[in-house]
C-alpha cells in the first residue's frame, strides 16, 4: 500500500524568501523615513540661517542709522545729469518757438530747465558784471544821460519766446523817464543810462534785475526780458514851484 505524504504547509526556502522581502521591505520604508527626514531638516536649516541674515542685516541697518552712520543710497534715479542731446533738443524747440514769433534777427535764445536758464548769445553781445546782458547796433553821439535828467526813447518789448509784448512804435509816441526816480526796472535804466542820443542797443534783463513777481503784479514768473531801444533825445529837469505847487519841468 502505498501510504501518501502529507503535504509540508510550504517549502522551508519559500518561507526564507519571504522572509527576506519582508526584511528588505523594512529597509526601504526606513530609508525613505531617514531621508525625509533629513530632507526636513534641512529646509529647517536653511529657513533657520535665512532668518537670522535677516535677523544681523536688521540689527546692522538699525546700528548705522541709530549711529548716524547710514549707508548712501543711490540716487541716480532722481539726478538728472546735463545730457547736450537734451541741451540741444530744447534749443532747437526755442528756436522754432521764436521763429513762430517772428521774432527779430540775432535773437538770443534761452534754454530753460526748471530753474536753470543757459542765454545762448552771439560773441557781439556784452555780459555787465550785474549780470545784464546787451548789444549794440547803433553807438550813438554826445554824451550819456545823467541822474535827474529826463531820455526820451523807443522801445520794444520781447519774452523768452521771441513774443513783442510792448511797443511804443506801436502806439505812436516815444516814451519819457526821469533817471534816478526808479521810473522802470533797474535793468531797463542800466541798459539806457550809459547810452547816447541815436544809439540803438539791445539789452536783456535777468530776472534779478527785472520786475518784482508776485499776484500783486503783472508778471507771474521770473523770466529773462529783451529790449530793443532807441535813445532819441536827452533833456535838464528842474523843479518849479509855484506857491504851494511844485513839480519838474524839462527842457
Amino acid at each position: 500500500m502505498i501510504l501518501s505524504t502529507p503535504l509540508l504547509s510550504e517549502p522551508s526556502f519559500l518561507s526564507y524568501s519571504r522572509v527576506g522581502t519582508f526584511s528588505t521591505q523594512r529597509k526601504k520604508n526606513a530609508f525613505c523615513c531617514l531621508s525625509h527626514s533629513l530632507k526636513d531638516n534641512g529646509l529647517q536649516n536653511r529657513y533657520v540661517l535665512h532668518r537670522e541674515e535677516n535677523l544681523r542685516r536688521r540689527f546692522l541697518l538699525f546700528f548705522l542709522v541709530s549711529s548716524g552712520l547710514s549707508p548712501t543710497l543711490s540716487s541716480s534715479g532722481k539726478t538728472k545729469s546735463k545730457n547736450p542731446y537734451d541741451e540741444k533738443r530744447l534749443l532747437e524747440q526755442n528756436k522754432r518757438r521764436q521763429k513762430e514769433n517772428n521774432a527779430p534777427e540775432d535773437f538770443p535764445n534761452f534754454i530753460r530747465e526748471g530753474f536753470e536758464v543757459n542765454v545762448v548769445t552771439s560773441e557781439d553781445y556784452i555780459k555787465s558784471d550785474s549780470g545784464l546782458i546787451y548789444r549794440d547796433y547803433e553807438v550813438g553821439n554826445g554824451d550819456c544821460p545823467k541822474a535827474g535828467q529826463q531820455v526820451t526813447f523807443h522801445y520794444i518789448g520781447y519774452n523768452e519766446s521771441g513774443r513783442r509784448i510792448d511797443s511804443t512804435y506801436l502806439q505812436g509816441s516815444p516814451a519819457r523817464i526821469r533817471l534816478g526816480t526808479n521810473a522802470v526796472v533797474p535793468g531797463f535804466e542800466e541798459g539806457i543810462q550809459d547810452m547816447r542820443p541815436g544809439g540803438k542797443r539791445r539789452i536783456i534783463i535777468p530776472p534779478e534785475l527785472g520786475p518784482p513777481v508776485g499776484p500783486s503784479t503783472f508778471f507771474s514768473s521770473k523770466q529773462f526780458e529783451v529790449f530793443d531801444i532807441e535813445l532819441l533825445s536827452i533833456q535838464n529837469c528842474q523843479r518849479r514851484t509855484i506857491a504851494f505847487y511844485s513839480d519838474v519841468i524839462c527842457n
